[in-house]
């Protein structure tokens, strides 16, 4: 391990068109940013909603170490058991006791020792646990397993005051946040006053020639009519979206962010 480790984070992969798109750029990305670790959603990569057994996979195979996820983990048959199975898949540690699966996960990559927390806020999505408090009681879990580690958050949240106010009740405390769930990557990566990585939305990994990875035509006329039409994976080329986190090995603080588009 060198002075510093950089690790990627990708936003929400979007059914096939996103899994190939790991598939064939993943690689090249990785060698060309000497990046140590990656992180992907993967809650959106069966067909657009959830995730089996089959796309875990994939994405492993493509590169990723760990897969977090979100509200959309549940809607395939066997996501207790896959999530119970694989602890390189995360649901968000904020579901309550029971659930299956653990939002936590500690991985050795690039010769440096890493925690992945994967959350979801609740403004405008569920009621389940405080994502604030469900924090504080991970990072109590990770001082004592791996007090080194650096920690990466994925924040899989609809609201962005409820992703920018947890970044800034964790500044320092880890090592980068980054928001997922919209779909649509934003322009305010930063390094926090107490030296944090953030980044308010990743984007996707998906169909470039869409709507939030959906059929552009759907889209337009589930906003004409208001009709809940059934909403369908786009096909076509497709974008890798994520940012990079540069980190300071020793004092885990973040160096630099960076979008990445591919």
């Amino acid at each position: 391990m060198g002075d510093t480790v950089r690790a990627l984070m990708l936003g929400d992969v979007i059914g096939e068109p996103g899994l190939k798109a790991l598939f064939a750029g993943l690689g090249e990305l990785v060698r060309r940013l000497k990046i140590d670790i990656v992180v992907a959603n993967g809650e959106n990569s069966a067909a657009g909603f959830g995730i089996t057994e089959e796309e875990t996979k994939s994405l492993f195979a493509s590169g990723v170490h760990i897969v977090t996820s979100g509200n959309h983990v549940w809607e395939k048959k066997g996501a207790a058991e896959l999530l119970n199975g694989e602890p390189r898949l995360l649901r968000p540690a904020n579901y309550p006791l029971g659930a299956p699966g653990t939002g936590l996960a500690f991985v050795e990559a690039g010769g440096a020792k890493w925690a992945i927390l994967n959350l979801q806020g609740r403004e405008g999505l569920y009621a389940i646990d405080c994502p604030f408090r469900a924090a504080d009681a991970a990072l109590d879990q990770i001082r004592a397993r791996s007090p080194e580690a650096i920690i990466l958050v994925d924040m899989h949240a609809e609201s962005n005051e409820e992703k920018e106010a947890l970044g800034l009740y964790l500044d320092g405390r880890v090592s980068a946040l980054a928001g997922t769930h919209t779909h649509v990557q934003t322009a305010d990566e930063r390094i926090l006053p107490k030296g944090s990585g953030y980044i308010t939305d990743l984007g996707m990994t998906g169909p470039s020639d869409s709507v939030i990875g959906v059929k552009t035509e759907i889209c337009i006329r589930r906003s004409l009519t208001q009709m809940p039409i059934k909403m369908e994976t786009a096909e076509g080329p497709a974008s890798i979206h994520g940012a990079l986190f540069t980190v300071d090995a020793a004092t885990r603080r973040c160096l630099s962010v960076e979008r990445v588009l591919a």
